[in-house]
């Protein structure tokens, strides 16, 4: 029987591999996540996953490791998990009436077989008033989430549109996931 490994703790994205009815065990990777800050978006979160999935990859090595890593990016600044209230209120008012992209770069490790591959997701807010950033700080749903917001939750009222994958912005791109794990010959 072939088995499947998430590389991350990340509640979502357990959740999305649970909503298309995947088997799978979870295995956290705590590397280090710092890495060449002259690599491009892309790049970057692409680098990360396939740190992530090598981590753990010597304790599965009959396994499908798959790993994701996702970047918030406003004007090429990178935008990550807000280190407070204060923080998280100034990169909302950044991002209002704005378009950002949201880029998860995906691994999948099988034996001596890797596939990266990214997906690019543009969000656009609404003109947000201070009351409407000041209620959805207070709510304390930005506090562990990269660009101060998470899109399945509270943060939906923030977002005017979007183009692209609405599972990648969520943490991971599950339809092109499904797709190159299938490629792979994964069958669970």
């Amino acid at each position: 029987m072939q088995h499947l490994v998430l590389a991350s703790g990340s509640p979502r994205r357990k959740e999305l591999l649970r909503n298309v009815k995947l088997s799978f065990d979870v295995s956290v990777s705590n590397i280090d996540e710092s890495i060449d800050e002259t690599l491009t978006p892309e790049e970057k979160v692409m680098t990360i996953a396939s740190k992530k999935a090598k981590a753990i990859a010597k304790q599965f090595p009959d396994s499908y490791i798959l790993a994701a890593d996702t970047a918030v990016v406003f004007q090429n600044q990178f935008l990550g998990k807000p280190k407070n209230e204060q923080e998280s209120i100034h990169v909302l008012k950044t991002l209002s009436n704005q378009t950002h992209e949201v880029v998860t770069g995906v691994a999948i490790l099988f034996k001596d077989t890797q596939k990266l591959f990214f997906e690019r997701t543009e969000v656009t807010f609404w003109d947000l008033t201070d009351e409407e950033i000041q209620a959805y700080v207070a709510s304390g749903e930005p506090k562990d989430k990269a660009g101060s917001y998470g899109i399945q939750g509270l943060g939906s009222a923030l977002v005017k549109h979007i183009k692209g994958d609405y599972f990648s912005v969520v943490g991971l791109p599950v339809s092109r996931t499904l797709r190159e794990l299938r490629d792979l010959g994964f069958h669970g």
